[in-house]
């Protein structure tokens, strides 16, 4: 394994040209990499405000740009040398402490009579109990309330499983009223730089018919395809690149690894095993959040991708319950985390995965 401390995401052609022969072979099945080096010539005039922000006029003549795409999926991201060195600074955390705190009292404080409750009724945890969403992304759709309001407050392990646990006793009721919505999905909004329009920490709940949403489904129909071709699997070779490159760590039964193609700044997946359920994620996901706070970040996003809750006729054997969580920027920067480049092109980050494995390993 490639030792992380010393690595860079500028030097990753160089670093995946050092992986062990086998880890190799998977990562060229995987990706493709490109080094690139961007020009320019700045007035005079601009120096101060240069070096003021970058360090030096050097720094910004030359940069190294790494471009990474996921062969099999088509995500990607561009890398610049000169963003990823940058020092992060989350302006917004005094403003939005008083915020969470100001909050306190709000109808997540008191579920019970403050959110309506799903025709099943509610399901009730140590950590936590379901009301549903009062508007809906889709026929079930339901939300997990904190009993902890601050969201900012540790993760435990345990109390994560307990989420998990009661988020998929409230899937396994909404399949029971309807046997046809079997697709289930679970995120996380933390903050309103997240989307997240209410404060109190919670989860949000969806079951779908016909078909799994379409980035899950996208994702298992890219994985199948890929053993079909090789009689490799893709989750496992993904896995092993990272490893090797020092990005990932294990943490039980779940694999925790910095993205090498992440969708916004800080990507961590955590991969479980096929056949199993999310409860393994527990730990790795509680790790990951406790790394992305190490880093300073405040708002974050994480989606659960998992198989159906019932058989649909569709080949699920070789895909795991998988988390991935984002770091959403500084809650008090008014400028956009995403525009068109990440939405219709390829993800531009600012963040080096190695500098997230790092974290992800002192946590």
């Amino acid at each position: 394994m490639i030792p992380a401390m010393t690595a860079a995401i500028a030097d990753l052609e160089d670093l995946l040209g050092r992986l062990p022969a086998e880890t190799s072979a998977a990562a060229r099945r995987l990706y493709g990499v490109t080094t690139t080096v961007g020009r320019l010539d700045p007035p005079a005039e601009m120096t101060g405000w240069i070096e003021k922000l970058f360090g030096s006029v050097a720094s910004v003549r030359e940069q190294r740009i790494v471009r990474v795409t996921d062969l099999i999926t088509l995500e990607g991201a561009l890398f610049n040398e000169l963003r990823a060195r940058r020092p992060m600074e989350v302006k917004g955390q005094d403003e939005v402490r008083r915020t969470i705190d100001s909050s306190r009292g709000d109808p997540f404080c008191q579920p019970e009579t403050g959110t309506p409750a799903d025709p099943f009724g509610r399901v009730r945890g140590e950590h936590g109990v379901t009301a549903s969403n009062i508007a809906k992304y889709d026929g079930y759709h339901g939300v997990l309330v904190f009993n902890e309001h601050d969201p900012l407050a540790p993760v435990s392990e345990e109390a994560m499983r307990d989420h998990l646990a009661t988020a998929r006793g409230w899937a396994t009721r909404a399949l029971e009223e309807d046997p046809g919505a079997r697709y289930y999905f679970l995120m996380w909004n933390s903050l309103w730089r997240a989307g997240g329009s209410i404060v109190h920490g919670h989860m949000q709940m969806t079951t779908t018919r016909g078909m799994h949403y379409p980035k899950v489904e996208a994702l298992r129909r890219a994985a199948i395809a890929y053993g079909e071709q090789g009689g490799h699997d893709y989750f496992d070779d993904r896995w092993a690149v990272h490893r090797d490159l020092g990005l990932g760590v294990e943490v039980g039964r779940a694999r925790v690894f910095a993205s090498l193609t992440p969708v916004k700044e800080r990507e961590i997946v955590v991969l479980g095993r096929p056949g199993e359920d999310e409860s393994t994620l527990a730990g790795g996901i509680a790790r990951a959040v406790s790394a992305l706070r190490t880093l300073g970040v405040i708002a974050h996003n994480m989606a659960v991708y998992l198989p159906p809750l019932a058989p649909d006729g569709e080949d699920w054997r070789r895909f795991p319950p998988m988390a991935r969580l984002v770091d959403r920027g500084d809650p008090g920067n008014r400028t956009s985390d995403i525009g068109a480049m990440e939405l219709y092109a390829a993800s531009v980050i600012s963040s080096d995965p190695f500098r997230v494995a790092d974290a992800l390993r002192s946590t």
